[in-house]
């Protein structure tokens, strides 16, 4: 069944391409080469099985279609549209469901028959997605659309083991700066921002005690910290290196902006006192307009040391389930590629403020003048996705910046003792996969 899933996918996506989709985006070449000996194989076995000529959409069906809720209706929309402008797929329907991008991969996980044709998840599920069977890969002219038409970090984020997955849809989950340019004249660097808010009397807002906004320093330094997980999405090996010069020039860093007077620990624009700056994300956007009035302002993430602060990236994407019937298996990928497309992703973000993946759409006149999306634009080209990390990781990373902001570890800490803090970081975050 596996083999016969494989040819079907390799058959329609190598012999027919993007004929259908209506998109000016998609490239013209049609071939692909297969990555391993058994995909080869495999191809030549569907292209007795299923040639191009032989597909019958006639025959119709039912697609299910999983997306947040508050796109349900949104999608049914580009749904009718997509119909529309391919009419040779009108026998097919659609059921569109509320699932969440944070839930769908784990109800395709545990019922890959029953789940959703076509699903939005969020990255760092794709790994699990992969193992499980539940996700097919991208490849031929489908391929070369999501890498020609996709910004760098989310093409990355859609990519398994060199093998693309997954149609991105957004990037629009990561953290930069919100100032205001009244205090902050140059925020290009912690120290410059630091130095105008200590003057001013102003707070500068970091979450330091955070998994998620720590990395921005260690990430920044060139540190490693990923993990690798089974196919059963069990946590296999841990990849790090905090514990060397580069980790401990980033955890001196992180004690060097928590010693300002003006340093305070958060990342919530709403709950934010007496703020000039403040790393955020798009979600706050309204609450940092609010606060800062004709004074707001967005930037990339500042450098600190003369390094640029990295930090986690995240990302919407749209999976497709392996099919057996071609035809089917046809219209999910155009639909794919629809629900991915430049138009359809500058009609999202009018309609839900969601940041485009797309390239083209990035440029647009409407997202250029959206100040936070641009600036996180901009930042995401110096993050990487966020892959699967154990529970524990994430209370350990809090400890961790706990002990900075209570002051058992400070900039007056020798070097030899933020490395044996960092050493024994790396052995409990090794402990977790073994």
């Amino acid at each position: 069944m596996k083999k016969k899933i494989l040819a079907t996918l390799l058959a329609a996506t190598m012999v027919l391409g993007l004929c259908a989709c209506g998109n000016k985006e998609v490239a013209e070449d049609t071939t692909a080469t297969a990555e391993t000996t058994e995909a080869t194989e495999a191809t030549e076995e569907a292209a007795e099985e299923a040639p191009a000529a032989d597909l019958d959409f006639s025959q119709g069906g039912n697609i299910t279609i999983w997306v947040a809720e508050n796109v349900v209706d949104f999608t049914q929309q580009q749904w009718d549209a997509f119909i529309a402008a391919n009419p040779d797929y009108a026998a097919f329907t659609a059921t569109i469901e509320p699932v969440g991008e944070g839930d769908a991969a784990g109800n395709m996980i545990t019922d890959v028959e029953g789940g959703a044709d076509v699903f939005g998840f969020a990255q760092d599920q794709l790994a699990r997605l992969v193992s499980a069977g539940a996700v097919m890969p991208v490849m031929g002219d489908y391929e070369s659309f999501v890498t020609s038409s996709n910004d760098a970090g989310s093409v990355a984020a859609a990519t398994v083991g060199g093998t693309i997955y997954a149609y991105p849809i957004t990037s629009d989950n990561g953290y930069f700066l919100y100032y205001d340019k009244s205090v902050v004249t140059d925020p290009s660097t912690v120290e410059a921002i630091a130095e105008a808010c200590d003057a001013a009397g102003k707070n500068f807002y970091m979450e330091i005690n955070s998994g998620w906004y720590q990395t921005a320093f260690f990430f920044g330094e060139g540190c490693t910290l990923t993990y690798d997980t089974d196919d059963e999405g069990n946590f296999t090996a841990c990849n790090i290196d905090y514990a060397s010069d580069k980790g401990v020039k980033a955890l001196r860093n992180i004690c060097d902006l928590a010693a300002h007077k003006c340093f305070q620990n958060g990342s919530s624009m709403s709950n934010a006192t007496n703020v000039a700056a403040i790393v955020d994300g798009t979600w706050d956007a309204s609450a940092a307009k609010e606060v800062f009035g004709d004074n707001y302002a967005c930037a990339k993430l500042p450098t600190m040391g003369g390094v640029q602060l990295s930090g986690f990236g995240g990302f919407k994407l749209l999976g497709v389930k392996p099919q057996e019937d071609a035809a089917k298996l046809k219209v999910c990928q155009d639909l794919a590629v629809w629900l991915s497309n430049e138009e359809t992703q500058l009609a999202r973000y009018e309609a839900v403020a969601w940041g485009p993946s797309n390239i083209n759409a990035q440029a647009s006149d409407a997202v250029k003048a959206d100040e936070a999306l641009s600036a996180l634009a901009e930042q995401l080209a110096y993050t990487i996705p966020q892959g699967q990390y154990p529970g524990d990781y994430w209370t350990l990373a809090t400890s961790l910046g706990d002990d900075i902001i209570n002051g058992t570890i400070s900039s007056s800490s020798s070097d030899e003792d933020l490395m044996a803090v960092l050493q024994n970081f790396q052995d409990t975050c090794i402990s977790y996969a073994q």
